[in-house]
């Protein structure tokens, strides 16, 4: 179901093809013309954009949330619900509710602003703050994941070594530096690979609250293959994008694992 798809995706990366009509070989001409491709360039910006404010911050959000639940509160089931529900829900149902929260005119944010007495602001309808906010929209559905699995690593930590730490008379800060992190660095090798993975590839969020807009200064890698392959029809030059797509993710995924090895905390 997969292998099928993606061997005939390559073939077809290499013909000019809508669909209908016959394909036409064309060779490596459509790789070629995406790296001249400005709209390609500028998707591509973007998407990196998008990678580099996501996985640090879903990553960061997650250890210190994950410490936070690993407490001994009252209610602690509750909240370790609270924060992964948005995970498991639509990523369309929550493109659609963050259209009504940063909506300019009645939105809930504004609200929010006007009520402290700053300025009001376009958010997704504002090309400067469109991809910020929808880093920031990704980060309240993912980080979820994060957390659970940290929570997880947390709790996996032998408790002999913090004990250790703690008779040697180490603050909190240094057992935290010293102990926890690096047990938590294989964890965070993953999650750096998933959450880069996730963000190269979004697309539904996109689609339901900008599409693209304004200007395509949110339009990602994945929603101009979109664009290519589903509204122009041109399904060999969408398919070669797809494929640039895969060989880029496939390098970071590399690099985040040649740099853990490195580190000496290999996961795989």
């Amino acid at each position: 179901m997969s292998i099928f798809p993606a061997v005939w995706a390559f073939f077809i990366s290499r013909a000019k093809w809508n669909g209908i009509a016959p394909a036409t070989q064309v060779g490596w001409r459509n790789y070629q013309l995406l790296l001249q491709d400005p709209d390609m360039i500028a998707a591509t910006k973007h998407t990196l954009l998008l990678t580099a404010l996501f996985v640090p911050g879903s990553i960061v959000l997650g250890i210190v949330i994950a410490i936070a639940l690993n407490q001994k509160i009252r209610l602690i089931g509750f909240y370790r619900t609270c924060i992964f529900v948005p995970y498991v829900a639509s990523a369309a149902a929550t493109g659609i509710l963050a259209g009504f929260v940063f909506n300019p005119q009645f939105g809930v944010a504004n609200d929010v602003l006007r009520h402290l007495g700053l300025p009001q602001q376009q958010f997704l309808e504002n090309q400067h703050q469109a991809i910020y906010i929808i880093c920031l929209i990704a980060l309240w559905g993912e980080v979820g994941f994060t957390t659970v699995i940290y929570l997880a690593a947390l709790q996996d930590i032998p408790k002999d070594l913090i004990e250790a730490a703690r008779m040697d008379g180490a603050s909190k800060w240094r057992v935290f530096r010293h102990v926890t992190l690096p047990e938590l660095r294989p964890v965070t090798v993953f999650a750096a690979i998933w959450q880069t993975i996730t963000a190269m590839q979004l697309f539904d969020l996109i689609y339901t609250t900008t599409r693209g807009g304004p200007l395509n200064s949110t339009q990602t890698i994945v929603y101009y293959i979109y664009e290519l392959a589903f509204q122009t029809q041109r399904l060999g030059y969408g398919a070669a994008a797809a494929y640039l797509l895969f060989i880029v993710t496939l390098l970071l995924s590399l690099l985040v694992i040649w740099y853990s090895r490195r580190r000496g905390s290999e996961v795989f």
